[in-house]
C-alpha cells in the first residue's frame, strides 16, 4: 500500500507539490486566524451580537460603496483610515464588540487584524460581507 503512495507522488511530482502547497496555506491561514484576535461570525452571529451585546458594525468599503446601501447605524470607516489610526467614532469603544464589513469578507478581515493589534479586544469579521447580508435578506439602508 505505501508502495502505490510513493509510485503516485514520483509521477506526479507537480500535483504533490500543489498538494502540499495548499496545506502549508490552509494551516497557516488557520493559525494566524487563531493567533490574530479576531473571530469570524456569520450573519445570525452578527445579529445576535448587534441585537444583544450593542456591538458596532463599521464598514470598511468605499464611501461611495456605503451609500448604496449599508447594515443599519453601520459606522463607515475605510480599510485605509483604519491604517491610519483614524478611527473617528470608535475609538473610545476597545471592549465593545466591534464588528467590520466589507463586500465579501476578504478586506475587513486585513482591517479587523489592525484594530485587534490596536487594542479592540472583541473584533469580529462578517463572513461573506454584505454580499452574505443581502442574501439572507437582512436589512439595509441608504441613509
Amino acid at each position: 500500500m505505501m508502495q502505490e503512495y510513493i509510485d503516485f507522488f514520483s509521477n506526479h511530482m507537480m500535483l504533490t507539490a500543489a498538494w502540499f502547497g495548499i496545506a502549508v496555506l490552509l494551516v497557516t491561514t488557520l493559525v494566524q486566524s487563531k493567533l490574530s484576535g479576531v473571530k469570524t461570525v456569520n450573519v445570525q452571529e452578527a445579529t445576535l451580537l448587534i441585537n444583544r451585546q450593542d456591538a458596532i458594525v463599521v464598514d470598511v468599503r468605499s464611501a461611495e460603496d456605503y451609500k448604496k446601501g449599508h447594515i443599519v447605524n453601520a459606522k463607515n470607516i475605510t480599510v485605509s483610515q483604519i491604517e491610519e489610526g483614524k478611527l473617528a467614532g470608535i475609538e473610545n469603544h476597545k471592549d465593545t464588540p466591534i464588528i467590520l464589513v466589507c463586500e465579501s469578507g476578504t478586506r475587513s478581515s486585513g482591517a479587523a487584524s489592525k484594530l485587534a493589534k490596536a487594542g479592540f479586544t472583541q473584533v469580529s469579521n462578517l463572513l461573506a460581507g454584505m454580499g452574505g447580508w443581502q442574501s439572507a435578506n437582512l436589512p439595509i439602508t441608504k441613509k
